[in-house]
């Protein structure tokens, strides 16, 4: 709220002023400053605890792991690490660190420090939501969940000050891609153990005063619900290469504001990746260079509190999900580009397209519902939809609220949450019915399906399936296109069933972008890195 009073300040300023004094899009196209809105407040800058888009957008600018994305491409480039090596067998990965490689405090990054910090992310206390992620590394899933404490039976070591050796469970083809997940960034252990302890989550560390990173930019400024500042790192190993002086991120997450904000030169971005529905069609009529919109690979879905009544009967989650005519949904409330899911997985072109296996139908939801005890919504409990504050997510929820209410006959009613409090809320299982998202962190379906796996530390349903959890952890096991197919057809077929979680579309990239920007590339992933982004004025 305060950058929003701050930024209306400014506004209002510089119209008394009749615009003598610059903007602060002008000025930081003058300065190569970047200027944007990040949506909501992050919940914390460590990246082994990171867990949505407003933090992985920060950790992009303080953090690099042992590869990148191109971001244009999206193909695997070196970073911390200039090389690596693959064994004909595909499961050992030997990778060399840049010997240039230095922490923003001038520390040199060795091997051995990534080792801790993936050990760190393993530990069973640390509580990590993304150790899984780790799980593809021989013997990591054994020592995260406390079955040994000797973490030599991890397929991860240091040969020496600046070569890192990683030995896999199975090939896996996108192992690569992983390493650009914060989860596999490293941090720096003095920082960290100065503060507190390697097995427990530390806040203290990630003060300015305190954060220690290796990323092209560092950390100067979080001042609390207004803004977070980040400038050049110049012990970057490619800071030679890097156009940007820094970058503001505002923590705006009423969209009316951002787009005003966006409008009268106080951003030069928004970042959120969605914008107020209404202003869709004004940008494209009046200022289609400004307005990105790319079918992304990701899913706006809602997930079910199976662990309690009513949700814990399948046939209410399924009736629910029935009940939701989506393309209503996305051609008259979102039009945005979204296209309607009827799958937790999306549909990729060129790759794996799950088949539909229900769609709307009111009359099979209504039967369901009867069947569960309900009929005519009769006797229903009092349930709620939670979504983090954001008027998108409100006008969604409320289009659901009255499909539900026409097709079904019941009443749920709606509570939104500060980003923080509603992160709390689904982790422990503190709702009936919340909003989720989850965009790509890599090019391949298991990303999805692995979120509702029994030990996930995204799993915020309750829900576990044993048949589910076999055939999800064997896509790790086999390389085969085919096979794999078949798995994901077999794992989409038991979600349609169990419905534990709610899909209503596949989300659209969308972001206000000034001409300014360049090197800010559009790509399926929402993937924007800042280490090729520079500012250059528009001619006159």
């Amino acid at each position: 709220m305060k950058a929003l009073i701050a930024l209306f300040a400014l506004t209002l300023l510089l119209n008394a002023c009749g615009k003598q004094q610059e903007t602060n899009a002008e000025r930081g196209t003058r300065e190569q400053i970047l200027y944007m809105a990040n949506g909501e407040e992050p919940r914390e800058l460590d990246p082994q605890l990171s867990t949505g888009s407003p933090e992985h957008h920060l950790h992009m600018a303080l953090y690099e792991g042992l590869v990148s994305k191109h971001p244009k491409t999206l193909a695997v480039q070196p970073a911390l690490a200039e090389r690596w090596e693959i064994s004909e067998d595909k499961l050992r990965y030997t990778f060399h660190l840049r010997d240039t490689a230095r922490w923003s405090n001038g520390d040199p990054i060795t091997a051995e420090q990534v080792v801790w910090s993936w050990q760190r992310s393993l530990m069973p206390d640390f509580t990590s939501e993304w150790a899984y992620m780790k799980y593809f590394i021989r013997g990591a899933e054994a020592f995260h969940k406390g079955e040994t404490e000797d973490f030599s039976t991890v397929g991860v070591r240091a040969l020496g000050e600046h070569t890192l050796e990683v030995e896999l469970n199975h090939p896996t083809d996108f192992f690569l891609q992983l390493l650009d997940h914060p989860s596999y960034y490293p941090v720096h252990p003095p920082t960290i153990l100065a503060h507190g302890d390697m097995d427990q989550p530390v806040s203290n560390w990630t003060r300015p005063e305190n954060w220690v990173g290796n990323g092209p930019f560092r950390l100067v400024k979080w001042a609390i619900n207004e803004e977070i500042r980040v400038e050049r790192n110049t012990e970057y190993w490619d800071n030679d290469n890097i156009r940007l002086n820094g970058i503001v991120f505002y923590p705006i997450t009423d969209q009316q504001a951002e787009v005003r904000a966006f409008r009268s030169g106080q951003i030069h971005l928004t970042y959120t990746p969605q914008m107020a529905i209404e202003k869709v069609r004004v940008f494209k009529e009046e200022a289609p260079e400004q307005i990105r919109i790319t079918p992304t690979y990701a899913t706006y879905y809602y997930e079910f509190n199976t662990t309690k009544p009513p949700f814990d009967d399948a046939r209410v989650r399924k009736a629910f999900a029935l009940a939701i005519d989506r393309k209503t949904l996305v051609d008259h409330v979102t039009k945005a580009g979204e296209t309607p899911a009827y799958s937790l997985v999306p549909n990729d072109p060129e790759g794996f397209q799950p088949q539909q296996q229900f769609s709307f139908d009111p009359e099979q939801a209504r039967s369901l519902l009867a069947e569960a005890g309900y009929p005519n919504g009769e006797g229903f409990p009092e349930a709620s939809i939670l979504y983090n504050t954001q008027d998108n997510h409100r006008v969604v929820a409320v289009a659901i609220q009255q499909m539900l209410r026409e097709t079904l006959g019941v009443q749920v009613s709606l509570m939104n949450q500060e980003w923080k409090v509603y992160l709390n809320s689904k982790r422990n299982l503190q709702h009936d019915i919340a909003r989720a998202g989850w965009i790509a962190d890599y090019l391949d379906p298991s990303n999805f399906l692995e979120i509702l796996l029994s030990d996930s530390g995204n799993n915020d349903t309750g829900w576990q399936h044993e048949e589910y959890d076999r055939i999800v952890k064997s896509l790790k096991r086999t390389s085969d296109v085919d096979e794999r197919y078949a798995l994901f057809d077999q794992a989409n077929v038991i979600l349609s069933e169990e419905m534990p979680v709610l899909p209503i579309y596949n989300y659209a990239d969308l972001n206000l972008v000034s001409p300014e920007v360049k090197g800010w590339y559009d790509n399926v992933m929402h993937h924007h890195p800042y280490n090729r982004v520079y500012l250059e004025a528009e001619a006159e």
